[in-house]
């Protein structure tokens, strides 16, 4: 269902000519320090938005029929899908971290419940991995979010026109780096994977 009206919103409602943000959502959630709920589809996140959706029709087929604990499977399934979604469509990076970090939560209880032998080590060198990588990605999204601020005012904006010392720059790349080198994943920082080959349904 996800699926399919996620493939109706870019067929009837995305314009491919347009070049901005389209699908937009943009309010304050917290006042006191200015942040803001911005969500927005643009060319190059419409490709992994439906592709997200794709997989996870397939990987929610193929573990098909779950005979244990079924509502929760499917609602954890839900939920590791949403937060992907708003990873990809956030236009505001703090936002950004809060739907990365959501992701991890899902997919360790689906680990650690309908794994194989070995889940519960597997779900655990999964969380320990991502959620190490992700102070490097926490870190980054502050120091951009508070460089320059003077008030009680942060600017997580990804469009915001803000200019960095090089030196900081780099600080930020590695940060980002490091966090998605984990997460991809890309060797050396893959060891985590081969002991998250999937999940077999009981």
């Amino acid at each position: 269902m996800n699926l399919l009206l996620t493939t109706y919103a870019f067929c009837y409602h995305f314009q491919l000519d347009d070049p901005l943000i389209q699908l937009t959502e943009n309010y304050k959630w917290i006042n006191f320090f200015d942040f803001y709920w911005r969500f927005g589809i643009d060319g190059l996140s419409i490709g992994p938005i439906l592709l997200t959706g794709f997989i996870t029709t397939l990987a929610t087929l193929a573990a098909q029929p779950v005979t244990r604990e079924s509502r929760l499977f499917h609602f954890l399934m839900l939920a590791m899908y949403s937060g992907q979604i708003g990873s990809f469509s956030s236009r505001d990076i703090l936002l950004f971290f809060i739907m990365w970090e959501l992701e991890l939560i899902p997919v360790y209880l689906l680990l650690s419940m309908w794994g194989g032998k070995k889940r519960l080590y597997s779900a655990t060198k999964f969380i320990l991995y991502t959620a190490g990588s992700s102070i490097f990605l926490l870190m980054g999204v502050l120091g951009i979010g508070l460089y320059g601020s003077n008030e009680p005012t942060l600017n997580f904006e990804t469009s915001a026109n803000q200019s960095y010392p090089v030196a900081l720059e780099i600080i930020f790349y590695i940060g980002f780096l490091i966090a998605f080198a984990v997460k991809s994943p890309i060797i050396p920082l893959h060891t985590w994977l081969p002991d998250c080959k999937g999940l077999i349904v009981t």
